[in-house]
């Protein structure tokens, strides 16, 4: 045992489990290929003695840490989830991460290349944009994989701004009988929103639809009820393609304030799936966005650069529509 205040060291763990010091090193390392009980005997070992490996030593040594780094800007949407998925992944592959955030796209750049230049973690996942010269000079380094799903301000691109969802849901609706339909639209600076327009315009016209018009919203509650006021008496639609699941609840505000009924008179979809969303009555139709799987996908690509394999390819949609109360035949 060691001596009273002194850090145990990776042979007093080796002698406690009854296994040499390589295969302490190989669990540490998180090679794999141990037998359950030697595994089970060391890990009882580690807790009993309280060892902590010495992470500078061993990346000196090694050049690993079992340590991962996650870059997220000061102001980022729903990281919670991004966060989980890319953990889990993480702690699948045998890793332990660290947190950091920081706003603006230099103060990023910089962080990330004291984190590379540390030599206390052996990848480096960044969830927003890094000037690209330092993403080269880091990976000299270390593994670093930067997500492209984001902009610098954490506006969705890419994936995450195709609308084909809203050509999902335009055509569920037909199916049933909608003919009218009305799009409250997200502000025009984000991709997403624009991409969402699109698409509604796009399936009007493959349909053959009737557009009662697009309300220039802002992605606020408030558009959405202001956007079924200004609707004419005379001009209602049946259908209404909200940009997101807040806009989509100030349509309902609107609707009742107007004296239409959800869903029997207008149908309504949101998009994000908002946890409050399937709670409001009536529940809310909308687009999930899988940002668990964003986040796990984010590491496993960087578990994979980091051991030198091939970056994993995935084939599952990052959106769902989900259909609930709010939408029905006309």
């Amino acid at each position: 045992m060691p001596t009273a205040g002194k850090r145990a060291t990776i042979v007093e763990v080796a002698r406690l489990a009854g296994v040499s010091h390589q295969t302490v090193s190989r669990y540490l390392r998180f090679e794999g290929g141990l037998k359950p009980d030697t595994m089970e005997r060391v890990e009882t070992a580690i807790r009993q003695l309280d060892y902590r490996p010495n992470l500078v030593a061993r990346s000196m040594r090694t050049r690993r840490t079992g340590r991962l780094a996650i870059v997220i800007p000061a102001m980022a949407f729903s990281p919670a989830r991004m966060l989980a998925g890319a953990s889990a992944a993480a702690a699948e592959s045998g890793y332990m991460i660290e947190v950091v955030s920081v706003g603006g796209i230099q103060e990023r750049t910089e962080r990330l290349l004291e984190l590379a230049d540390s030599g206390q973690v052996e990848g480096i996942l960044s969830l927003a944009p890094v000037l690209p010269s330092s993403e080269r000079r880091a990976a000299e380094g270390v593994a670093v994989v930067v997500s492209t799903d984001f902009d610098d301000s954490m506006r969705s691109i890419g994936e995450l701004a195709d609308g084909a969802p809203v050509a999902e849901l335009m055509t569920r609706l037909a199916e049933w009988g909608h003919r009218r339909f009305y799009h409250v639209a997200g502000a025009p600076e984000f991709a997403s929103a624009r991409g969402r327009r699109q698409t509604y315009a796009d399936t009007i016209e493959r349909l053959g639809l009737d557009n009662v018009g697009v309300f220039d919203g802002d992605w606020s509650g408030e558009s959405g009820v202001e956007a079924i006021r200004r609707l004419s008496p005379d001009n209602l639609p049946t259908a209404v393609i909200a940009a997101n699941d807040v806009v989509a609840a100030g349509v309902i505000r609107g609707a009742s304030e107007r004296g239409l009924d959800v869903p029997g008179d207008l149908s309504v979809t949101g998009w994000d799936n908002q946890t409050i969303g399937q709670f409001i009555q009536p529940s809310l139709t909308t687009v999930d966005i899988d940002l668990e799987g964003l986040g796990r996908r984010g590491m496993c690509r960087l578990v994979a650069a980091v051991r030198g394999e091939a970056a994993p390819s995935w084939a599952a949609a990052m959106t769902s529509v989900i259909w609930r109360e709010s939408t029905a035949a006309p």
